[in-house]
This record gives structure tokens, C-alpha cells and sequence, in this order.
């Protein structure tokens, strides 16, 4: 049985939703109080077990890269003034075990082909596949509670969320039978279907455990709107050769791909932070309604 050890994020997107503070600063560096959205989806691969993350990149994306790099001069500045905590902070953002690859995605072809440029590095094993956009609040983590599903099933599992039928024109919505709860087995999936016409209202999060058999799909995969090559439709290819399971994870989940899903996100991550807590919540309750 192979092992989930490495997890693929695709950065390489423009961001335009929130410019223009991304004209020079990818969106996955933004920061949800103190942390930047990139930083939160590792720990979450971390915490998992998986030991290599291997990120898809463009142009201006070289912060992220920095961001998970050593700072040597930022180090020995803060040694001097013997800040130590937050020196420990600076050191340990990445454990020693965990190793970073660096992939370009030359231009910007749709989820589907960022994924397919980490084949090389991917191989022949099982993967994660992490959107840093969708920031999920629960104490183990999402992927770690997708792994264990793989582990026992040994078949792809995609992470999925119970919304609003109003709203399945933004996703990827699923059809499947129910195994056991919040487990479903896959029939087939669709990319953003009008209301009337969805199978369900499970809709497709960023999260998602393949198996390598993913990439072959993908490289069928014809171009679609704007020349994209969608991750659904691969999904779509891998159903009709191997079992799918839909996973109604535990968790909450913050769309920060949008300004009020990452408002939201700020707002609740800074209630639950240990040193603005308190401060925070006694501010929000002096403002006029």
C-alpha cells in the first residue's frame, strides 16, 4: 500500500478578485491575521504526513517560495535583538522533514493542466491536491481526514460540501449514492451546472487525494472555456475506470477566493487567536450596529 506523501498546490493564479493588492503579491500570500493563506494549507498537508509539497507557480509568485526559504539576514536580525519567539516562529514555519519543489505552469490553462505539470514529480504514487483559496477551520485538518479515508479504501477521494442549490453554478457538483456518513460513491460529476439541472447540491471543495491514474485522464482532456483544461473532466475520465469517493468533510469552510469569504475568515480566525481574542471580541461588541 503506498502511502499519500505528497501534496501538489496550484499557485499560479492572477488573483484579480483582489486587486490590486495581487498586482505584485500572489493571493495565497495574504494573510489571514498573522499567517498567509499558503502557509495554512502546509500545515494542514503536514499535518496529514505528507513530507513534500510540491507547488505549481507563475509569474510573481517568487514571495511564496521566500516565504517557505530560509532568512538568513531576517534570522540573525532578530538573534541580535534576542527576540526569540519570534525567532522560533521565523525557523520553524516548515519542519526539517518536509522538502518544497518549485514547478512554473508556463501559462495559465485551468486547474486541470496546473495539476498535470507536477507529473513529472508526482510519479507513479497517490497525491493531495490543495487549494490554499478554500481555508477550512478544524483542529486535525481536512487532509488528514482524506488520507485515512484512502488508506482504508484505496481509491480517490474528493472533498465536498453540502451548499446552498441556488449556488451550483459556481462548482463542480457531484451525483452519488451515500455509503456512510459524509462517505459517498461517486456516479459521475458535472462543472457548474444551472440549479434546475444539478444532480445534487454536494458541490467540489479544494481538496482532493488522486491516484496517479489522474494523469493520463488529464492528458485526454480536450480545452474548454478560455482554453482551459478542467480538473472536473479528468475527474470525470478517472470515474470510468476507477471507484470515486465524495467526502462531506468535517470542518468550516472559508472561500477566500472572495473578499467577503476572507473577510469572514479574518474576522473568526482573529476570535480564536490567543493574543487578539479577548481584545478583538471587546472591539467588534464597542462598534455602533
Amino acid at each position: 500500500m503506498k502511502r499519500v506523501t505528497k501534496a501538489v498546490f496550484p499557485v499560479a493564479g492572477l488573483g484579480t478578485r483582489f486587486l490590486p493588492a495581487t498586482k505584485a503579491s500572489p493571493k495565497e500570500m495574504l494573510p489571514v491575521v498573522d499567517k498567509p493563506l499558503i502557509q495554512y494549507a502546509a500545515e494542514e498537508a503536514i499535518n496529514a504526513g505528507i513530507d513534500e509539497l510540491i507547488f505549481v507557480t507563475g509569474r510573481n509568485k517568487r514571495s511564496i517560495e521566500d516565504h517557505f526559504d530560509k532568512a538568513y539576514e531576517l534570522e540573525a536580525e532578530l538573534a541580535a535583538k534576542n527576540k526569540q519567539d519570534l525567532l522560533k516562529i521565523v525557523r520553524n514555519i516548515l519542519p526539517s522533514r518536509v522538502s518544497c519543489v518549485y514547478i512554473r505552469q508556463p501559462e495559465a490553462l485551468g486547474l486541470g493542466h496546473a495539476v498535470l505539470c507536477a507529473k513529472q514529480i508526482v510519479g507513479d504514487d497517490p497525491f493531495a491536491v490543495i487549494l490554499a483559496d478554500d481555508l477550512i477551520n478544524h483542529g486535525t485538518g481536512v487532509v488528514r481526514q482524506m488520507v485515512e479515508l484512502y488508506n482504508r479504501h484505496q481509491c480517490s477521494v474528493i472533498g465536498v460540501e453540502n451548499i446552498p442549490r441556488e449556488d451550483t453554478g459556481s462548482y463542480g457538483i457531484v451525483k452519488a449514492s451515500p455509503v456512510s456518513a459524509g462517505l459517498y460513491k461517486m456516479e459521475s460529476i458535472v462543472e457548474k451546472p444551472k440549479p434546475a439541472q444539478a444532480p445534487s447540491t454536494l458541490a467540489v471543495v479544494g481538496r482532493y487525494i488522486l491516484t496517479p491514474a489522474i494523469f493520463s485522464c488529464l492528458e485526454k482532456v480536450q480545452a474548454g472555456a478560455g482554453g482551459e483544461i478542467q480538473l472536473t473532466d479528468g475527474i470525470a475520465d478517472l470515474l470510468r475506470q476507477e471507484t470515486i469517493y465524495a467526502y462531506e468533510f468535517a470542518g468550516r469552510r472559508y472561500d477566500c477566493g472572495n473578499k467577503f469569504g476572507y473577510l469572514q475568515a479574518t474576522v473568526e480566525y482573529a476570535l480564536e487567536h490567543p493574543e487578539l481574542k479577548d481584545q478583538f471580541r471587546a472591539y467588534l461588541k464597542s462598534l455602533k450596529p
